[in-house]
């Protein structure tokens, strides 16, 4: 009783604070840099399009100098210039995208939270999106909107926009002091976006003792690299990396990129790269980058970011986490449904696939999976060809990156497989980023509820997705009243399965990625 009494309780009083603002009347907060006005979505203070820095092109980001009046954050900011889009990507009706105004001055963030009062104390969680280093945007997504997180949690939810490409990780340094650090500018720039949260959040609600970051794909990627920066250092508490890349880039292959950038333009001086147009430079730059087998990603340069983990990194609680297809998207296999296919096709087709090591991997998938179609193992993204540039991203990578982290970690480190089928078009195994439409409890946005079925089992996947999410925002262990996750340890190798039936267990799948992979290698 005593329970519900508070929960009622804290309803009357969100709803008391939030009915003193409408569209009419719409909340402005004062930061020290000045004041912003948001808008209300339902009960939920909503605040886009904040500058947390400002910087030139090749320059380190910079505090925002302060302004006079009220600045409006009632829209979306620029993002970071990207390639041309010019066709429309084969995922679209799976994870409809949104595409928005680029500009180089792109470094601002979105918030999201149920109070404004600087006493609410609330979690707060910040999401870097993926895209590599090279594409993406904090809205690219639909599923990206931090609303019914900050709702259903009552936490504070902030998405960042950061420089990428050639904006974020060109390295001119070899060039003089002037350009030092510019190979990891992109990554200065999410340093300076969790400063702003350090410094600001509590005027929207958040706790900044209490900052969870995550992210997803080239997103985890970041997560990964934030811990190897002294610079983040106290900026965050917890942090999760869902299917995440993995790896620096060398220095020496950094100077071949802008060496035959600069040959291709026809350029001496670095200098006029300062001014020169984006899109001939980016064209440029990308082309090199084919050539060479290789695109943007930070480097470990000793001072922006380290080649291990910082010592103080060791203490980050820590979430690893791959999805069950990843790449090896479903949807496009040549020919029927893969829920229609016999035995015998199943078989045949994981021959056409592996060769010599079918039956081995389809006697294995059984094993670890069993009473499963075997149809899914042609789809299980175990391991990843050597030379693919994606290679962390699959189950055989993850259990790299936790090795890593477990080296010397004091804090505890945990993984999950994101294993939910969808009823769309037949069946549709999860693919790479489809795990963040339950972490953000987005299956009520009208696009992603087409792209999920919508249906009680979508529903029931995104309450015990985010609740996980929720606890370990909070505590630092993502175990809850329902379902216990137990930590991932050299000797019990625990993984929680989010499935229509949800469950922590070791899932023993070493040799399958390992025939997998010996299978790919040939």
């Amino acid at each position: 009783m005593k329970k519900v009494l508070c929960a009622l309780l804290f309803v009357v009083m969100l709803v008391s604070c939030a009915s003193a603002y409408d569209l009419a009347n719409p909340p402005v907060v004062k930061i020290p840099n000045g004041q912003l006005m948001g808008f209300m979505n339902g009960n939920t203070f909503t605040f886009l399009g904040i500058p947390y820095a400002q910087a030139k092109r090749f320059e380190k980001p910079q505090s925002v100098p302060a302004w006079e009046g009220v600045k409006s954050a009632q829209s979306y900011g620029t993002i970071s210039p990207i390639l041309d889009q010019t066709e429309v990507g084969a995922d679209e009706f799976v994870w409809p995208h949104r595409y928005w105004v680029q500009n180089e001055n792109c470094m601002n963030l979105n918030v999201w939270t149920q109070s404004i009062e600087e006493s609410a104390n609330k979690p707060v969680i910040v999401f870097f999106h993926g895209g590599g280093y090279r594409n993406g945007s904090s809205i690219e997504s639909a599923a990206y909107d931090g609303a019914n997180l900050s709702v259903y949690g009552d936490v504070v939810v902030v998405t960042v926009n950061h420089r990428l490409n050639i904006l974020g990780f060109l390295d001119l340094s070899r060039y003089g002091e002037k350009y030092a650090g510019t190979a990891n500018l992109g990554m200065q720039d999410l340093v300076a976006s969790l400063k702003w949260v350090q410094e600001n959040i509590k005027y929207f609600g958040g706790n900044p003792d209490n900052v969870t970051i995550f992210g997803q794909s080239g997103g985890g990627g970041k997560v990964n690299n934030l811990m190897r920066m002294p610079s983040a250092k106290g900026l965050f508490h917890k942090a999760a990396a869902l299917s995440s890349s993995y790896g620096l880039i060398d220095k020496e292959l950094n100077d071949k990129i802008i060496t035959g950038t600069l040959a291709k333009l026809g350029l001496k001086d670095v200098s006029e790269l300062e001014t020169y147009d984006y899109y001939d430079l980016i064209h440029a730059a990308q082309a090199v980058c084919t050539e060479l087998g290789t695109n943007w990603t930070p480097e470990a340069d000793g001072e922006v970011i380290q080649a291990e983990f910082c010592d103080w990194a060791n203490d980050i609680p820590f979430i690893g986490s791959t999805v069950f297809s990843e790449f090896n998207y479903s949807w496009r296999f040549d020919g029927k449904n893969k829920n229609l296919w016999t035995e015998d096709e199943a078989l045949a087709n994981l021959k056409a696939k592996y060769g010599d090591k079918a039956g081995a991997i389809a006697e294995e998938f059984k094993k670890v999976f069993p009473g499963r179609k075997l149809a899914d193992a042609y789809f299980y993204y175990a391991a990843a060809p050597v030379s693919s540039t994606i290679y962390y991203i699959c189950r055989r990578g993850l259990e790299f990156i936790l090795a890593d982290k477990l080296k010397t970690a004091r804090a505890p480190v945990y993984e999950y497989l994101f294993d939910y089928e969808v009823p769309v078009n037949g069946g549709i195994l999860p693919f790479h980023c489809s795990d963040l439409i339950y972490v953000f409890h987005n299956v009520d946005i009208p696009v992603v509820s087409i792209a999920t079925g919508g249906d009680e089992a979508a529903h029931k996947m995104q309450d015990t997705v985010a609740d996980a999410y929720l606890a370990f925002m909070r505590t630092g262990n993502p175990s809850t009243e329902k379902l216990e996750w137990k930590p991932y340890t050299p000797d019990e190798k625990n993984i929680m399965v989010f499935s229509a039936e949800s469950k922590c267990k070791v899932l023993g799948d070493e040799k399958l990625y390992t025939l997998i992979d010996e299978a790919l290698a040939k």
